[in-house]
């Protein structure tokens, strides 16, 4: 049974902007909150706080911070970063923060630059601002 409030994917979804149905910016994040609690989810079925199946769509801001990092060898011809990022309506999403794997830290704060990578169907991120690091 297909739910109209689910989006299936990142950026392809019903719109709640007031652009035309089924439609979105490709810049655009979609996650879902639940009607009866209010939790904010990422590609969910069910609310995992309540089990309510009403959820909305939204559009997230397209801010976050990361909350971890570690750069994966396998799979892939060059290294590359998988981040947990939380983003500001409290939902946690898995994706890519560009920029040098070594510069990548819990803690910074990072903008979305592209709701679906091409290749692995996962949000790009970019630093917003990088914070002051003592290397000693």
């Amino acid at each position: 049974m297909y739910h109209p409030g689910i989006a299936l994917h990142p950026g392809v979804g019903p719109a709640t902007d007031g652009t035309s149905a089924g439609t979105s910016a490709p810049d655009t994040l979609l996650f879902q909150r639940c009607q009866w609690c209010g939790t904010a989810m990422y590609h969910r079925l069910l609310c995992p706080v309540c089990a309510g199946s009403d959820l909305r769509t939204e559009a997230s801001a397209g801010t976050g911070i990361v909350r971890h990092s570690t750069v994966i060898h396998r799979n892939t011809p060059a290294a590359r970063n998988v981040s947990l990022v939380e983003m500001a309506e409290g939902f946690t999403v898995r994706g890519r923060v560009m920029g040098p794997l070594v510069g990548i830290h819990s803690g910074d704060r990072v903008r979305l630059a592209t709701a679906q990578d091409p290749v692995r169907r996962e949000p790009v991120f970019q630093i917003i601002d990088e914070p002051f690091r003592s290397w000693s």
